[in-house]
């Protein structure tokens, strides 16, 4: 099939050159950008479905590197609405203790559907939470993203380490480093595809240093190099992290990631907040990626990530939602908001730009993924991932002095239009084959459930 997306009054292609253009077309076949270009149409095209990009803005897909989409089922929670992130995770796990396959296929879905309404076409999902060993909740988390069709890239997570042995969860959401082990195998050869313009790949992410034993910190890097995945994890998260790994460890986050063989290429990190210059060059000279996480660190007081002394090293930096229960929402185009202004309030006016928030939510996510030769950019020969901004609306009347940042700095809601490997997934603001209304019934019912127990 061949797709023609024509008359695109802006056009931010995300590629090399960073090109901005006008009056432009984007032709799709099957699910592969053909051509890009500007004016006239060329001969000969002849589209078997065309669309309009007149009065939208078009770029490529956000791209979501760390999440728990599970936690869209305890949003919003007052017990722990003040809470800082260990005493909100040791209230929470006596409710996430009893989540099942449906909680875990309901809230994916609405997670996803949420991000996909704020721009997001590729995201992650970290997974750690097997409440008695239920280790189908994987499984039905991918069953969602294929129902919906996002590209997904999940994270088989893991606890090994209860209260009884120094951790912080309970034991029945915890389980032994070689079960951990089978099941990050089994999940790898099942569902990862190594392929050009996969829509599903695997990584492995063991929680937290303070919620995993060491040796599986260090046997998951090893399943990691053999299987060639990558890896994931927490870390910098908060003061009480640190004092953690230096109490138990003798050494500082960053530098207990070293002992464990996890300063890498194919590590990416989640919220890398507490980073001394020390730390940030470690992370830059082994080129590990990070996932940004404003709105979860300003929701439980943990810090302002130095995300502007990072951006010129050799570091991939890409953002994410995060969880939920920490954000409360899955706004993505609202992180991307958040990543420009956190960082002027510690750095400067100067620190983060629009362009350059857009360029990690973009292409800094695809890296950061290690998927930067298939999305992050609207070019000849990358997924068709990509979205349009209806600038007729109010929140952009006025704004349109650069349309390119009028998403971020008019603090857009969410999209037009939404492509995800040539499918259309909205249109006109509407999902093309979702029904919403059950699906908010359905999450609700469950939400109200977990929390009564």
């Amino acid at each position: 099939m061949r797709t023609l997306i024509r008359d695109i009054a802006f056009l931010m292609t995300g590629n090399s050159l960073q090109e901005e253009l006008t009056d432009a077309y984007v032709v799709i076949d099957e699910n592969v950008i053909s051509s890009v270009g500007t004016g006239p149409l060329p001969p000969n095209i002849e589209p078997d479905r065309t669309y309009s990009g007149a009065h939208r803005l078009m770029m490529p897909g956000f791209v979501n590197t760390h999440h728990h989409l599970f936690q869209t089922l305890f949003r919003n929670v007052p017990q722990v609405e003040h809470a800082k992130l260990f005493d909100w995770l040791t209230f929470l796990y006596e409710h996430w203790k009893y989540i099942d396959e449906e909680a875990a296929y309901v809230s994916a879905e609405t997670g996803i559907c949420e991000m996909l309404k704020t721009g997001v076409t590729t995201t992650t999902d970290h997974l750690y939470l097997y409440p008695h060993g239920n280790n189908a909740l994987f499984d039905a988390e991918v069953r969602a993203a294929w129902d919906i069709g996002v590209r997904f890239h999940p994270t088989r997570g893991s606890m090994s380490l209860s209260k009884k042995n120094g951790g912080l969860p309970p034991d029945s959401v915890v389980q032994t480093d070689d079960e951990i082990l089978t099941e990050s195998e089994r999940v790898i050869h099942q569902y990862h595809d190594r392929g050009r313009y996969a829509m599903t790949r695997v990584a492995l992410a063991p929680c937290s240093p303070f919620s995993v034993t060491t040796r599986l910190m260090k046997d998951t890097a090893v399943l990691a190099e053999k299987e060639d995945v990558l890896l994931h994890t927490h870390l910098a998260e908060t003061q009480d992290e640190e004092a953690f790994c230096l109490g138990t460890f003798g050494a500082r986050p960053v530098d207990y990631m070293e002992q464990v063989g996890w300063l890498t290429p194919r590590t990416w990190f989640a919220h890398v907040v507490w980073a001394s210059e020390e730390d940030i060059r470690k992370l830059a000279d082994h080129e590990c990626g990070m996932a940004h996480c404003p709105a979860s660190n300003m929701r439980l007081g943990s810090g302002i990530a130095p995300v502007s002394a990072m951006k010129d090293t050799a570091m991939r930096i890409g953002i994410g939602v995060d969880g939920s229960a920490s954000n409360d929402t899955n706004s993505f185009i609202g992180e991307v908001r958040l990543a420009t202004l956190l960082q002027r309030v510690r750095f400067g006016a100067g620190a983060l730009t629009a362009r350059e928030a857009l360029g990690m939510a973009t292409m800094g996510g695809a890296r950061v993924l290690r998927m930067d030769s298939d999305i992050g950019s609207i070019e000849a020969g990358k997924a068709a991932d990509l979205i349009m901004w209806n600038l007729d609306t109010l929140e952009f009347a006025g704004g349109l002095h650069d349309p390119f940042t009028a998403p971020v700095m008019c603090d857009a809601k969410q999209v037009d239009f939404s492509m995800v490997n040539g499918q259309v997934l909205i249109e006109q603001g509407n999902f093309t084959s979702i029904d919403v209304p059950e699906l908010i019934a359905r999450q609700n019912s469950i939400a109200s459930a977990l929390m009564a127990r």
